[in-house]
């Protein structure tokens, strides 16, 4: 579904990324653990078309998409901040791709309240982006990039300002929508947990550099990716408690 080959940048004279090449099935999420500075975001924005690597390519279904433009390449980028347009309502935050698009709008209706029903949000329709809290918020964001079909779903620690049931919560949700809408996508965090929670495979960034797991068992053992030192750790405090 979506390749990369020998995505290298360099920015301010630090080599942000050197040399990526892995591949993303249809239908799979992966997930990219990395901690801040390791270049998970600069790998977002590259394959997003927001910024451009020094060398390498970037291929979407077979074709070179390297030089197609962002928004051309049917790959929608999400922040950690909802980012909705605060002059709409949230029907109309989630409608808006498909208002460009001119579609009819017994579709755009059709679309919207569909995914609003999916997303928990049905009576949230009419009221204002500053009247949401903030996990119904990336709700929203998330409507609004799913509603246009995007090929793949490019996810930055979505919900690294949500408090820790919401997270849960929101995790839960996407879980469920990536499941019922077939998703490609990739999911980056500083959250170990999260990065085994969300992804049907692991990968493990640092200075630029990725490695993809294809077995969880694989992720697990490695030491760099720090499961083993955390489960010690819980073991630990459990020798405590007794």
């Amino acid at each position: 579904m979506l390749q990369t080959k020998n995505i290298s940048k360099v920015f301010q004279g630090e080599q942000v990324l050197e040399g990526l090449s892995f591949r993303i099935n249809e239908h799979e999420m992966l997930s990219i653990l990395g901690r801040s500075g390791s270049g998970k975001t600069t790998l977002l924005k590259v394959l997003a078309g927001l910024e451009t690597a020094d060398r390498g390519q970037v291929i979407l279904e077979g074709q070179d998409i390297t030089t197609v433009p962002a928004n051309r390449r049917g790959i929608v980028y999400l922040y950690q901040e909802a980012l909705l347009f605060p002059h709409l309502n949230v029907f109309e935050n989630i409608a808006f791709g498909l208002r460009l698009r001119k579609q009819p709008e017994s579709v755009i209706k059709d679309n919207v309240y569909a995914l609003l029903e999916r997303l928990e949000l049905p009576e949230q329709a009419q009221k204002m982006p500053e009247q949401l809290s903030g996990g119904q918020r990336q709700r929203v964001a998330f409507g609004r990039a799913l509603v246009i079909e995007p090929r793949v779903l490019l996810l930055d620690e979505p919900f690294g300002a949500l408090d820790s049931e919401t997270r849960t919560n929101m995790q839960d949700l996407l879980k469920g929508v990536a499941k019922d809408y077939g998703l490609t996508a990739i999911f980056v965090t500083h959250d170990l947990k999260e990065a085994m929670l969300m992804g049907d495979r692991m990968g493990m960034m640092q200075k630029g550099k990725l490695n993809i797991y294809d077995k969880q068992a694989d992720f697990i053992a490695d030491k760099a990716t720090g499961v083993l030192e955390e489960a010690q750790f819980w073991i630990n405090l459990q020798d405590l408690k007794k």
